[in-house]
């Protein structure tokens, strides 16, 4: 068995004297394991970083073993670890891609907005905003996307104001009354409409961190979400 693809790396373990076990995020093979020989080693370690848009060739004798990648770099990401925000973000979608994603299931789009981001990351003030909507693509291509088009209680397409955090669906001020205040909310960068304040990223981040934490991750075997990611918030915070 043997393929070639690209893709960026998720977590690297040692595995021996000698060898590395990664996981990749591809393009057409979605999140696959393998192994690297020789990848803790003073050649390849320094290529063997999280976040790295690597060229990968894996072979295995049967489809269903882990294989062995041949891995060439094709671009470095290093430069993010000079700035803490940039870096808990690369670690924040690293970690949430290898938790969340089931393997070897492709995910072509999510891909995509993968690599976008992690190419904003540093370069402009914009891609915090860019996370969020990441995020919300996330919930999407793993079964719990939020239903933001139209209200939940009265069919309203306006004044959509909260999130129901039992559906994920949209509910209007109207819609809400007074159960407003067990609803999470809807800020309008999370419905495309305009850029972010520092609140309403934060309030956006509440909302898919709700559907992360208690409908995602019980999914997967109730795993706690990765610290990655709650670091990533709090700098957020502290930052904004």
């Amino acid at each position: 068995m043997e393929w070639r693809d690209q893709g960026v790396l998720l977590t690297v373990r040692r595995h021996g004297e000698s060898s590395a076990i990664i996981e990749v995020f591809t393009t057409a093979h979605g999140r696959h394991a393998g192994v690297v020989r020789g990848g803790a080693g003073r050649r390849m370690s320094p290529i063997l970083q999280p976040g790295a848009q690597l060229d990968l060739t894996w072979r295995a004798r049967l489809e269903d073993h882990l294989g062995a990648f041949t891995v060439e770099p094709l671009a470095s990401r290093a430069a993010l670890m000079a700035g803490r925000l940039p870096l808990a973000g690369l670690n924040a979608i690293t970690a949430l891609l290898s938790f969340c994603l089931p393997e070897r299931e492709s995910h072509p789009l999510l891909y995509a907005r993968s690599i976008a981001l992690l190419d904003l990351l540093g370069d402009n003030d914009d891609w915090p905003l860019a996370y969020l909507h990441w995020e919300q693509a996330l919930l999407e291509e793993t079964g719990f996307g939020l239903d933001l088009t139209s209200c939940a209680a009265t069919g309203s397409f306006d004044d959509l104001a909260y999130v129901s955090p039992r559906t994920g669906r949209a509910v209007s001020r109207q819609g809400a009354g007074e159960w407003a205040d067990r609803l999470l909310p809807l800020p309008l960068c999370m419905l495309g409409q305009g850029t972010a304040s520092a609140g309403e990223l934060q309030e956006g981040l509440r909302t898919t961190g709700h559907f992360l934490e208690t409908h995602l991750a019980p999914s997967l075997g109730n795993r706690p979400l990765p610290a990655a990611r709650q670091r990533l918030i709090d700098l957020f915070r502290r930052h904004f």
